[in-house]
């Protein structure tokens, strides 16, 4: 059965398939606008389970949101070029958290879950944080970077996931992707 995939993101289309999954994708519009005193983790998932509910009733729906956050606060995909640099500015040469809200649904089944990956920023100067603004690619993601482009050069280290930091923790979406009758090339 072909995953319904209630989300834009080449990166999710990208991991699915990679896993041998097939995949039909269908972004979801929905309200991303944070509630008042929502952490952060809480924040995802609830998106996650939104964006979800957009799918078929009678298909594997996975919907995910992936936010960087620090100190408590969810650094979104910038406005600007400006707030992108603002963002790798406030990143740089600090531990932050990528967390991804997840939620495969089937029918009336549904498993939500969040996974956290902690990633390392190596200091940046302004120059180098200028130079990955200017190349457009900060534009689109969450936290200002993508750790599968030139982003990757920013880090130091990561602890947990990596593809949880691309937006979907590949290893922990095999399973219950299985349980709920996606089907996969080689089982």
């Amino acid at each position: 059965m072909t995953i319904y995939l209630a989300s834009a993101s080449p990166r999710r289309r990208e991991i699915l398939t990679s896993l041998g999954f097939a995949v039909s994708v269908h972004p979801a519009d929905v309200d991303e606008t944070p509630l008042p005193h929502e952490d952060p983790v809480t924040y995802a998932i609830r998106t996650a389970r939104d964006k979800a509910a957009t799918g078929p009733v009678d298909a594997v729906v996975l919907a995910a949101d992936t936010v960087v956050h620090l100190d408590g606060a969810i650094l979104h995909k910038p406005t600007d070029h400006a707030d992108a640099a603002s963002h790798l500015r406030h990143l740089s040469g600090r531990t932050h958290s990528v967390t991804t809200g997840v939620c495969i649904r089937s029918g009336s089944d549904i498993h939500s879950f969040a996974i956290s990956t902690k990633v390392v920023f190596r200091a940046l100067n302004g120059r180098e944080i200028d130079a990955y603004v200017a190349t457009g690619e900060a534009d689109d993601k969450a936290g200002a970077y993508g750790i599968q482009g030139r982003g990757g050069m920013l880090i130091a280290s990561v602890e947990g996931s990596w593809t949880n930091v691309m937006g979907l923790p590949a290893e922990a979406v095999i399973q219950p992707l299985l349980d709920l009758g996606a089907t996969r090339w080689a089982v």
